[in-house]
């Protein structure tokens, strides 16, 4: 409903919550992924700069094919389809993960992330 509802009024942030999204960033993401100035690769690549980043380019880390060749550009469109089903979305990833369904959790969580830019500082 709320990637619906942002691809007809990609305008309306409301419901976007930061640091309610930083909870489920460590909850859910941290596992695997860091962010931040001092982000390092662990079994997924750093979330830096996630926001405008093509799928599959962050240096150094081994993507699959399919993420590397999915055309895929990381932004508030195209995330919630992705984190709610990764597997689904984009079919021979190495993202083991079963997503996130709660439609708040996903803004929330994309709220925190796009507050970083590529070298880990907020925006």
């Amino acid at each position: 409903m709320l990637e619906l509802l942002l691809q007809l009024r990609p305008d309306l942030h409301w419901g976007q919550d930061a640091a309610a999204g930083e909870q489920v960033f460590r909850r859910l993401c941290s596992p695997c992924h860091e962010i931040g100035p001092d982000a390092k690769i662990k079994l997924g690549p750093p979330l830096n700069g996630i926001d405008g980043r093509k799928s599959g380019t962050f240096d150094g880390f081994n993507y699959s094919p399919a993420n590397k060749s999915s055309g895929v550009t990381w932004s508030e469109e195209t995330f919630p389809k992705y984190i709610r089903a990764p597997m689904q979305d984009m079919p021979g990833t190495r993202m083991a993960f079963v997503g996130i369904k709660n439609d708040k959790d996903i803004a929330d969580l994309w709220a925190y992330l796009k507050q970083f830019g590529a070298d880990g500082a907020k925006k």
